[in-house]
């Protein structure tokens, strides 16, 4: 069976319920009142309510009413948020530099509202030291607690410790601020076209910078085993 409503001559009862134009309950009309009306209004008669008793129909420019219908769910499917996980490897004894490098994609992640997985492996002689990935783990959620909160606490799992993070911010929310930034940057750019140059440069340079880092990220190098 078809979705569309049924209009106009399609509608085969000998009364509706009729609604107007703007809303306003005109009461039950014989069908042949109710497509009158809509002929005067230059509107059509589409059946609202296929199951009442009678069926309520309403006045109103159909071709109108699919249109906004289309594109609110056209908005709908590009607001969608989709749930991701993104993943992040580190090792018991990172150093700082390294840690710093890893701490600012989670920080990333959290601020476009993904979730982020934080595993701990540990090797050799490091999985009787698990408090060593504990502390890391701790030392790592409290750094970012302004983007992001433990949605589920440290736990082992076989040779690793893993935690997930979860973002302040929905994701939804995320990708609105990042459109309006983005049109805030081509406002400015349109404004003052000398600078346009150097924002698409920079956009570019921090394209290609998301593109190279990796979603997740690669394990570090392995560290000799304790003897």
């Amino acid at each position: 069976m078809s979705a569309e409503p049924r209009i106009n001559d399609r509608i085969r009862v000998p009364e509706v319920r009729l609604v107007g134009p703007s809303g306003e309950q005109v009461g039950i009309v014989p069908l042949a009142k109710a497509l009158e009306l809509a002929q005067e209004y230059d509107l059509d008669l589409v059946e609202v309510a296929a199951n009442a008793r009678p069926p309520v129909c309403k006045l109103m420019d159909y071709g109108k009413f699919k249109y906004e219908s289309a594109m609110k769910a056209r908005e709908a499917r590009k607001n969608q948020a989709h749930t991701v996980i993104k993943e992040m490897k580190l090792r018991p004894k990172i150093d700082p530099h390294d840690y710093d490098t890893k701490k600012g994609h989670v920080v990333r992640f959290l601020k476009q509202g993904d979730k982020v997985k934080i595993t701990i492996m540990f090797r050799g002689r490091e999985q009787s030291r698990p408090e060593l990935g504990y502390r890391l783990l701790q030392r790592l959620a409290e750094d970012v607690q302004d983007l992001g909160f433990i949605e589920s606490n440290p736990k082992q799992d076989g040779r690793n410790m893993i935690m997930v993070l979860g973002p302040h911010k929905k994701k939804t929310e995320a990708m609105a601020e990042a459109r309006q930034a983005q049109e805030a940057r081509k406002a400015d750019a349109k404004a003052h076209p000398g600078r346009s140059q150097n924002v698409a440069e920079s956009e570019e340079s921090e394209e290609s910078t998301d593109a190279e880092a990796p979603a997740e990220a690669p394990a570090e190098a392995e560290a000799p085993a304790d003897v």
